[in-house]
This record gives C-alpha cells, sequence and structure tokens, in this order.
C-alpha cells in the first residue's frame, strides 16, 4: 500500500508517468527511473512514497477504479430504474477513462500482475464482484428468473469486448461493444418479462 502524505499535484504526475511509460514501453520495461524522470522527480521519492513500480501501478489502478465508480454515480439519475443502471454500467466500463489507449495498457499490465501479485488478486475480485453484484441487484428488480446467470453473462460480454478491443489494433471500439451489450441486455430483459407474465397468468 502506498504511503499518505505526498501532495495530490505531485502523486498525480506520478501516476500520469506511470501510465505514459506503460503505454510506450509496456510494464515489463518501464522503471522506477523511466517513470521518474518522465515525472521530473527523483527516483528516490517514488521508493519512499510507492516503494517500487508495482507500488506506482496499484496506485494508478486504485485511481482508475476510482475513476470507474465516480462515474458510474454520476451517470446515474436520482431513482434510477433497472433499466438505467444496467446501461449506465454498460457506458461506464467503456467510457474513455477506461479505453483510451493508456489506461487499456495499464489495465492489461494490472492483471497480468494480479496473477502473482495478491494486492493486485484482490483489487480485481473486489471489481469483478462489484461489477457483478451491481447487476444481478438490476435484474433481479426486473424479476429475472435467473439474476445471477444473467449478471454473470453481460459481466463476460462487458469484459470479453473489453479485452477483445483492447488486443486489437484498432483499440476499443466503445460504440460498437456498448451496441452489443445493450443488444444483450434487451434479450436479457425479455426473459425477465416473460417470467414476469407467466407468474401473472399463473
Amino acid at each position: 500500500m502506498p504511503k499518505v502524505g505526498m501532495e495530490p499535484i505531485r502523486r498525480q504526475q506520478l501516476i500520469d508517468a506511470t501510465r505514459a511509460c506503460i503505454g510506450e514501453s509496456g510494464f515489463a520495461a518501464t522503471t522506477v527511473q523511466s517513470i521518474a524522470k518522465r515525472a521530473g522527480v527523483s527516483a528516490g521519492i517514488i521508493a519512499h512514497y510507492f516503494g517500487n513500480k508495482l507500488g506506482l501501478l496499484e496506485a494508478t489502478m486504485r485511481e482508475l477504479l476510482q475513476q470507474l465508480k465516480l462515474d458510474l454515480i454520476g451517470r446515474l439519475p436520482a431513482n434510477p430504474t433497472a433499466e438505467q443502471r444496467i446501461d449506465a454500467i454498460i457506458e461506464t466500463n467503456f467510457s474513455k477513462t477506461q479505453t483510451d489507449p493508456l489506461s487499456a495498457k495499464t489495465w492489461l499490465a494490472f492483471w497480468s500482475s494480479a496473477m502473482h501479485e495478491p494486492t493486485f488478486a484482490r483489487l480485481q475480485r473486489i471489481n469483478e464482484k462489484r461489477l457483478h453484484s451491481n447487476l444481478r441487484y438490476s435484474f433481479k428488480q426486473l424479476n429475472h428468473p435467473a439474476p445471477n446467470q444473467a449478471a454473470g453473462t453481460l459481466a463476460a460480454l462487458i469484459d470479453g469486448l473489453w479485452l477483445r478491443g483492447a488486443l486489437s489494433p484498432d483499440g476499443i471500439q466503445a460504440d460498437r461493444c456498448i451496441a452489443l451489450c445493450r443488444h444483450q441486455t434487451e434479450l436479457l430483459i425479455s426473459v425477465a418479462k416473460q417470467h414476469s407474465n407467466n407468474t401473472e397468468t399463473a
């Protein structure tokens, strides 16, 4: 866990520099020295506040996850319907802050490291559970007969489209991904409506 006490502006400079270095050279080739040089600080400052480049990646990912959370909150109207919540979740996961080339490469570096670093693995589990929980709650509101399965289906589609786009030379095509997720959502909602109709006529 990075230490507290660093000025927010300087901290943001280091996070931006980390994303830029990962985007330019990849995480394996990124060093504390290259990040420090790009941010205009000494490597000693990074070592003091973050320990190493893994600490910087953790801080960078925590910011991306916080942006994801705040973006979702900002997209939700007061007292949103289940449909509005699902749509906001889809749009948020394909928002510019999560899909621009630097963010995409940072996410990929994080996922790769999560296979070996317990702290990153825990952050990823939290992120997965948050997405699944929000979707499950919405499908349960819609009276879907299998809200857990519906949430898992849409979450897998969101993650799969995001990952395929991130690995593509053309990058993540957000509009196309959102359209595909909305189409799947319509199919899942139709199942919920049919279930409700069957329940009422039973």
